[in-house]
């Protein structure tokens, strides 16, 4: 635990992009209303606290998910926003099946009318660029492929965001600075910008880190993610275990009824190599 421990980054080094950072600012409605009008480029009055971890199901069968930060304006529009500073190629398909999800969640049992549905924004901030073609700001909404600019009326936005962007002239210019202040979340990047809104947040994040509560916190986080870590590293190595067992059994079952390797191998769905190594051993 003191190795892994050691490798924990410091509560003052983290940026708006790692998750324990980005849950913390994002709990405070002020900057969290601020974060989102730089966004979105327009005032926003949220109407309800945000929530953290927000979980989402549809069925106990089903896989859950976890909403980074979800909340709700004075207009009813929903607003759910990630930080994804690990790379993760199933970003686009994620985005649908949270919308899926989402969706589901906004209509009472015996509701008629589907236009009660909400008008809904998913928001991902990541420090690479999804898509490849250099833009700070991705933006999707269902269109019309025979015309284009025939956009479907469903009320669902999906935005995805890089820090990393290079068209800074199509951008409003708070957002190209926000977006490189959350990848950095340091003095530099807070002061070269010219943004009110950037240095407002900035000061809530300093605050953060300096609290003494917010670094027991931080370590408490860190080490529940430690023993879930290791628990399911002790499950997996124990159910593998069990597996490689039964597999043993099976193949010295087949070979003792005479199979060949070749049959063994279509009826354990292993290669002959690992057939003869469970053989040979």
């Amino acid at each position: 635990m003191t190795d892994k421990k050691s490798k924990m980054v410091p509560l003052s080094e983290l940026t708006l992009l790692d998750r324990f950072l980005f849950d913390e600012v994002m709990e405070n409605e002020q900057i969290h209303q601020l974060i989102l009008e730089i966004i979105l480029g327009k005032d926003i009055a949220l109407l309800t606290r945000a929530e953290t971890e927000k979980e989402l199901r549809t069925s106990p069968l089903l896989r859950s998910i976890r909403m980074d930060v979800f909340s709700m304006d004075e207009e009813g529009f929903i607003y759910n926003t990630e930080a994804q500073k690990q790379p993760r190629p199933d970003l686009p398909k994620r985005s649908r099946y949270y919308q899926g999800l989402l969706d589901s969640s906004l209509l009472e049992p015996g509701s008629v009318h589907f236009n009660l549905l909400n008008d809904s924004f998913i928001i991902i901030i990541t420090p690479y660029d999804v898509f490849g073609l250099g833009k700070y700001r991705y933006t999707f909404r269902a269109r019309c492929d025979e015309n284009t600019s025939c956009i479907l009326p469903d009320g669902a936005t999906r935005i995805f965001l890089n820090t990393k962007g290079t068209n800074r002239e199509e951008i409003g210019e708070e957002l190209a600075q926000f977006l490189e202040y959350a990848e950095k979340t340091d003095d530099i990047s807070a002061l070269n910008s010219n943004s009110e809104k950037i240095l407002r947040i900035h000061e809530h994040i300093r605050m953060l880190k300096s609290s003494e509560e917010m670094g027991v916190k931080y370590m408490q986080a860190w080490e529940e993610k430690l023993q879930v870590l290791e628990e399911g590293r002790s499950k997996g190595l124990e159910e593998g275990l069990e597996k490689g067992i039964q597999l043993t059994k099976k193949v010295l079952k087949l070979s003792a009824e005479g199979r060949s390797e070749s049959e063994i191998s279509e009826l354990c769905d292993i290669s002959p190599e690992q057939v003869r190594i469970i053989l040979d051993a």
